[in-house]
């Protein structure tokens, strides 16, 4: 529920805070104080649209704050921040978030009934909703039934769209996609072969040079070689002289030993520069293929590679589509039947839900000041959808002697605000945990004000209430009360209790908030709120 509401510089508003009850609670305040700013900043919390025209005078930016607390004691904060310039900003526990992660972070949390919310109810898919929420346990079995039939047929109509009608079409891919798994596959590549195999042509077109710089090695060496013996000999000699000598004898020996190895190796290289046209023409036709199989499936054999994976995959892809092809269209005949006798029997209990809820909301509405309504919930076959394969309405009529119509074209403006709490309160509410009631009373006063204000603070005991109204019959019910004021160009919002309240409600029932027999009225009317 919200636990607090907080909004700065929005519109008229300089600075308000409220502490809502977990009950009932109401704003009250002339027209035009304000008052529905408050609601607009829930609104922003709940993601709604922002614009420029809502930040006030006092600064250069508006903000709306509100903490929540969940059913299981979670604390959510939520934050919006508009400026001038048009650029909106949300918080999310002080963290920058989105309109959209807003949005997803209080969606269900409040649910806001306005005078153009009433329009909702005359839409088909809010009155399946009123009805759904009267099914029964076995409805409501129904109604999944019906959805896992619906998600099969949904599944099964995109399996058809896949396969398509072109059967001939997914042949030529499958043989297209074989054709190139098996080309790349017989060539048998190894990761990096590309680059060995530049390495072994640059040698195999090249022997000839090749050949000739290693005969000169050799020669160059072997005359290195003879050169180094001679100076071992020498060494050797002088050695019997000076025997410090020992320690460059040794190294000189040593590279004497490594020129006859290098010798060796270098001879066996030059042995080995055979001329060899099959090896050329083997390596040049290997270096063709890779060519052309990167030129048309990758700048790389990795990418060669991956390509063979991917045409892998989607040959399968297509072999399973075209085995499903042959045995489709029987399962989606069966799943177009499972779907039209899951529809129907969801159809009969949606039916029986109907005339409960129209009972339970003539009930209400004859509590609401009717002597004789009618209501009318009518479930007819529909083209099958994700909710079922019904459309619902709600007839209404004032009095039961009239013949009920489209409550779009029936109802005025009053009768519409009570249909709608009494469908709400027939209907269970809905799922969020706060409602917000943003003058749904107008067009009722008197009696019917009164029992208007008696029906929202039952329905405030099962949920949180915060209720915008001009009645003060509805005011006397609420648990906490703020009033909303203007002072100079500014609104400020106050709680009002005891005597500031009894002064709010006598300016609500007669416009003399300092009338001794105002007071008196509005003392009467708290009093009579308690006893009920």
């Amino acid at each position: 529920m919200l636990e607090e509401l907080a909004a700065r510089n929005l519109g008229i508003i300089a600075d308000a805070r409220l502490d809502p009850s977990p009950r009932f609670t109401v704003i009250t305040g002339e027209t035009g104080a304000g008052k529905t700013l408050l609601l607009g900043a829930i609104r922003l919390l709940l993601g709604g649209s922002a614009g420029p025209d809502l930040v006030g005078p006092w600064a250069d930016d508006a903000t709306a704050e509100g903490r929540f607390v969940g059913a299981s004691g979670a604390e959510l904060g939520a934050s919006r921040r508009l400026s001038k310039t048009g650029r909106s900003r949300a918080y999310i526990d002080g963290s920058i978030a989105s309109a959209a992660a807003l949005d997803a972070a209080t969606d269900g949390l409040i649910e806001i009934i306005g005078q153009h919310d009433q329009l909702r109810i005359t839409r088909p898919a809010e009155a399946r909703r009123l009805v759904d929420r009267m099914l029964s346990e076995e409805g409501a079995a129904a109604a999944g039934s019906y959805r896992q039939a619906w998600e099969e047929l949904r599944r099964l109509t995109a399996d058809r769209e896949a396969v398509g009608g072109d059967r001939t079409g997914l042949e030529r891919e499958l043989d297209l996609a074989l054709h190139q798994v098996a080309e790349i596959t017989a060539a048998q590549i190894l990761p990096g072969e590309d680059r060995d195999l530049e390495d072994a042509l640059s040698r195999l077109r090249n022997l000839s040079t090749l050949r000739e710089h290693a005969d000169t090695t050799v020669r160059a060496i072997e005359a290195a070689r003879e050169e180094t013996g001679s100076a071992v000999a020498e060494l050797r000699r002088a050695k019997r002289h000076d025997p410090q000598l020992a320690t460059l004898l040794e190294a000189l020996e040593a590279l004497e030993s490594q020129l006859g190895d290098v010798t060796l190796e270098s001879s066996a290289y030059r042995e080995a520069l055979e001329v060899d046209d099959l090896a050329l023409e083997r390596s040049e036709a290997r270096a063709r293929l890779l060519s052309d199989l990167k030129r048309r499936y990758g700048p790389g054999l990795e990418q060669v590679l991956d390509f063979a994976a991917s045409a892998t995959k989607r040959a399968e892809e297509l072999q399973g589509l075209l085995q499903r092809s042959t045995r489709i269209d029987t399962e989606l005949a069966h799943a177009t039947q499972a779907v039209e006798t899951a529809g129907a029997e969801l159809r009969d209990h949606r039916r029986r839900a109907a005339l409960r809820l129209a009972a339970q909301t003539e009930t209400h509405l004859r509590d609401l000041g009717f002597v004789d309504p009618a209501v009318a919930i009518v479930v007819e076959d529909d083209e099958p959808g994700p909710a079922g394969s019904d459309r619902v309405t709600i007839e209404f009529a004032s009095d039961r002697r009239l013949a009920t119509g489209n409550i779009a074209r029936i109802a005025s403006g009053g009768e519409l605000s009570r249909l709608v709490l009494a469908l709400r309160l027939a209907g269970g509410a809905g799922e969020a945990e706060t409602l917000v009631f943003d003058e749904i009373d107008a067009g009722v006063g008197g009696a019917t004000a009164l029992a208007l204000g008696e029906k929202i603070a039952q329905l405030a005991q099962s949920r949180q209430i915060l209720c915008v109204t001009h009645l003060p019959q509805v005011a006397a019910f609420a648990d906490v009360h703020y009033s909303v004021t203007r002072s100079d160009n500014a609104a400020v919002v106050e709680r009002v209790d005891a005597d500031a309240r009894l002064e709010e409600l006598a300016r609500m029932l007669a416009g003399l908030p300092d009338s001794e027999r105002g007071r008196q009225a509005a003392g009467e009317l708290l009093e009579l709120a308690s006893r009920v």
